[in-house]
């Protein structure tokens, strides 16, 4: 049995849709379960339902052999495991913002939930500032004075705009990716190869 984990939140029904679309049986209750591992209908394959910035610890130290994480996590994170395939769903865009105006490298302060990123992005361009670790609601940080800048996710913009905030400029463009715990690709081939073939296929129909 292959263990994967899954990303709860706004991605897991995609990733569980995507599944579905590779011939396995995905059961029909996790979407409401309150339980975190579930098996698949044939036995093949037990979900683990964790954090989405989890995903990549859990497969990094063999919890799980497999596992299904947004490029943003990976970019963030650095964790130490394959990353074969890009699932095409999830898409986003990582991006600087701010209000109008407000010139990127004059910025001292920067709000984010991505605080490794931020200290990479501006270490590259010579730029010092202070990092803000945020968990949520990021854009409120220029608004408030709390910072001039922010570093989030986004896929219409509408926050931003809601918000009186404009992309200064684009980070990184996420989407989903399969991610394969080292020891696991080689001890166990096999279920490994089904596993990428099926979705190899569906992603080239």
């Amino acid at each position: 049995m292959i263990v994967l984990a899954l990303p709860r939140g706004r991605v897991l029904d995609a990733s569980v849709a995507f599944l579905a679309a590779c011939g396995m049986q995905v059961p029909p209750e996790i979407h409401a379960t309150r339980r975190l591992q579930l098996e698949s209908g044939d036995g093949a394959c037990r979900f683990i339902l964790v954090k989405p910035v989890d995903v990549p610890t859990y497969v990094e130290y063999g919890v799980a052999d497999a596992g299904i994480c947004g490029t943003d996590v990976l970019w963030e994170q650095s964790p130490d495991v394959h990353q074969p395939l890009d699932l095409q769903f999830g898409r986003c865009r990582m991006v600087l913002a701010g209000k109008p105006g407000t010139p990127a490298r004059s910025a001292t302060r920067i709000a984010t939930k991505y605080p490794r990123t931020a200290e990479r992005f501006f270490r590259e361009r010579g730029v010092a500032v202070e990092v803000i670790p945020l968990s949520g609601s990021v854009e409120l940080a220029p608004a408030l004075g709390l910072a001039e800048l922010i570093i989030d996710l986004v896929e219409t913009g509408n926050t931003l705009r809601d918000n009186g905030l404009v992309v200064i400029e684009e980070i990184l463009q996420c989407s989903a990716r399969l991610i394969i715990n080292r020891a696991s690709f080689h001890t166990r081939q096999q279920e490994i190869a089904r596993l990428l073939d099926s979705m190899e296929k569906q992603l080239s129909w």
